[in-house]
């Protein structure tokens, strides 16, 4: 009995002495060219540190005149390595990645680019760093980009759902929102949010969902509510032919959403995405509302003949008119779009433009 419980201490202590052994491997002494280290051992047990400097005209491959490095496994923390004065160490440069050199530094003259992490943008356009004499000049900065939104809105009842935690999201990012048990969205419509333009989109509201009622389902009857706000949904494919939007168009292919975009001049109005209910009926379907103006100047006697034209939101045009005074000063009408709706001055001169015309 006591043969048999030795051989069983034995078979659990020699694996987890051995493991013990290989976690701990010690270093090979560094070969360092042009520098030396301290202190000088022929291997260094593991966690050993040893301190190192470099000749005149050398430094290390780490920031300051003498490093340390640590053995670690059998491999050194950093490999202990002297290099020109004029090359340069890796940037440190904040919300930034850039093509790492596996040799561990850059040679003077050598150039940088430089990529700004999702949500921020190069201040000044500047994306590259240029190795100078040992130091990296023009080095870029990434701030945070004004199309850039913070981290979505807390929602009563509704959790973010396939999307870890993150204080910075860039231009078009979406979440999506789940409501705890017992609630559900109202209107089943806006599960998702969209940064746009720095702010998020709105949210969804959970709202406690309805009980059975003279013990049908919860949504009032023994077969269940047919209305959008109780409903289920699913993929797209099960609605059949996909709903129109003059103007606009699907884009995206997601099997749970159809995701509209108004062709240019136009502006969504009403919901982004349009889902799928169990029942096999579409959500509510936006609108492509023309954000543009246009003028017809054949079709106004006062105006010189020029075609149709087009004036964006927000724009004004000046229209040649056919008056022109005895001085032969040529007249214009001031067309100004907004929103769709456009408004037309008199034909008037520049000097009557002065007096508001």
């Amino acid at each position: 009995m006591c043969i048999r419980y030795l051989g069983l201490v034995l078979l659990i202590w020699i694996p987890a002495a051995l493991h013990a052994q290989s976690a701990t491997q010690p270093c090979s002494a560094p070969r360092l060219d042009d520098g030396f280290f301290s202190p000088k051992q022929e291997t260094y047990s593991h966690g050993t540190k040893l301190t190192y400097t470099c000749n005149d005209g050398l430094k290390p491959t780490v920031k300051g005149w003498w490093v340390t490095s640590t053995c670690l496994n059998g491999e050194w923390s950093h490999k202990p390595q002297c290099i020109d004065e004029k090359a340069c160490i890796p940037p440190d440069i904040p919300n930034a990645q850039y093509k790492k050199n596996l040799r561990g530094w850059y040679e003077n003259n050598q150039r940088l680019r430089v990529r700004c992490d999702e949500g921020y943008e190069h201040k000044g356009n500047d994306a590259t760093a240029i190795c100078t004499n040992g130091t990296w000049s023009s080095v870029p900065v990434c701030e945070k980009s004004i199309e850039a939104c913070g981290e979505p809105p807390k929602i009563p009842h509704a959790v973010i759902i396939h999307q870890e935690y993150q204080e910075l999201f860039a231009a078009d990012s979406e979440v999506q929102y789940e409501c705890e048990d017992g609630y559900t969205v109202e209107g089943g419509t806006k599960e998702y949010i969209t940064c746009m333009s720095g702010n998020w989109t709105e949210g969804p509201t959970c709202r406690v969902r309805p009980g059975p009622v003279n013990g049908g389902s919860a949504g009032g009857g023994t077969g269940g509510s047919t209305g959008s706000g109780t409903q289920r949904t699913v993929e797209v494919k099960n609605c059949g032919q996909q709903p129109v939007v003059p103007h606009g168009d699907v884009v995206g292919n997601n099997p749970m959403f159809l995701r509209y975009q108004c062709a240019a001049l136009y502006q969504r109005v009403g919901p982004e995405r349009v889902i799928c209910y169990s029942n096999g009926m579409w959500s509510e379907v936006p609108i492509c509302k023309a954000t543009f103006c246009s003028v017809d100047t054949d079709t106004h006697p006062e105006l010189i003949s020029d075609g149709v034209k087009i004036i964006k939101h927000g724009e004004t045009e000046k229209l040649k008119c056919v008056h022109q005074d005895h001085w032969r000063t040529p007249h214009y009408s001031v067309v100004r779009c907004t929103n769709g709706i456009m408004s037309r001055s008199r034909c008037c001169d520049r000097w009557d433009a002065f007096w508001n015309c």
